[in-house]
């Protein structure tokens, strides 16, 4: 088997297992969201170190953790990832899963607007186009719903500037996470101290006096979490650097795909009017952005294999000439 197609499979099965994690957050419904963040956080600081040891980078986590402006940068990411689980996590449980989908949808089009914001990127007439359809589908639901839909705008922008801090540190994907989680766990074992011992109520007053080490499926299923959040991330990275980041990100539609097709079909959420509405403009946005980025990948093909040429004519016309 290819290269190529070991990649192909690889980010197939991460979209899987991203795309089908509301089935699995729905599992944990009597666990309250931020008792369930909090062994996500947990567990996956352990999957992550115990990787880390065995393949001897531990040691790149503490280079990261000492140096400075990278690890402000990854402090703040550290926040900002756990508010995207945790709007994703709340969005299952309260029956928004199809507005977490939407959010997902519209990242890459969030993503384009963070570049120009931040990093001066300009944008093409299609990348405006793009963006102006993303903003449109967003104002038919709220008119129609009569409702802003902060899960999903939360959602995307949360991710949107994850991946802004994300570009300031020079660690590999897993190291950088990992730094993230030990970021996170001294919150997280407060909280699942506090719920344990102390009767923390959840956001919706739930109390559960701690869930885990008492309903063995539950426990099982938290413990879950890490391997659930690490496994995607190292099949993505695998594919990354096999395939092409058009490919890549075309691919990628799968998960927030799988996710409305778990939302609508599945968990039975309605469908208005107005969702028909949004979800095909959406989807136009991510065709003319998708369209963009082969034109201008293949366009960049072009050039590199003009040039190449062009460079082995004239070696070979100088060393033809004495």
């Amino acid at each position: 088997m290819s290269d190529t197609m070991r990649g192909l499979y690889a980010i197939i099965g991460a979209c899987l297992i991203w795309g089908l994690g509301p089935l699995y957050y729905k599992l944990l419904a009597p666990v309250p969201p931020l008792e369930i963040l909090a062994h996500r956080t947990i567990w996956s600081l352990v999957f992550f170190g115990a990787i880390l040891a065995v393949r001897g980078r531990l040691s790149a986590a503490v280079q990261l953790i000492r140096a400075r402006t990278q690890c402000a940068a990854t402090i703040a990411a550290a926040f900002f990832i756990s508010a995207n689980w945790f709007g994703f996590i709340l969005s299952v449980q309260i029956a928004r899963a199809l507005e977490s989908s939407l959010g997902y949808f519209i990242f890459p089009l969030v993503a384009v607007l963070l570049g120009m914001i931040f990093f001066g990127d300009r944008l093409n007439r299609l990348q405006w186009l793009s963006v102006a359809l993303a903003a449109l589908a967003v104002g038919v639901l709220i008119v129609g719903v009569r409702a802003v839909p902060w899960i999903a705008l939360g959602l995307a922008f949360s991710f949107g500037i994850y991946g802004l801090l994300k570009k300031r540190v020079r660690a590999e994907a897993m190291v950088s996470v990992t730094v993230e989680m030990l970021v996170l766990s001294p919150l997280a074992l407060f909280w699942l101290w506090g719920v344990h011992a102390q009767g923390f109520a959840g956001l919706d007053g739930r109390v559960t006096g701690g869930v885990f080490g008492k309903d063995a499926y539950l426990s099982a299923l938290l413990a879950l979490s890490g391997p659930l959040t690490a496994l995607p991330l190292i099949l993505f990275s695998y594919a990354s650097q096999r395939l092409s980041l058009p490919t890549v990100g075309l691919i990628q539609y799968l998960n927030p795909s799988l996710q409305f097709l778990c939302a609508a079909v599945v968990f039975g959420e309605p469908l208005t009017r107005w969702h028909m509405l949004a979800f095909p403009l959406i989807w136009v946005a991510l065709a003319v952005y998708s369209f963009d980025a082969f034109r201008k990948r293949r366009s960049r093909s072009i050039a590199a294999s003009v040039d190449s040429t062009t460079v082995n004519f004239s070696r070979r016309e100088g060393s033809a000439n004495p």
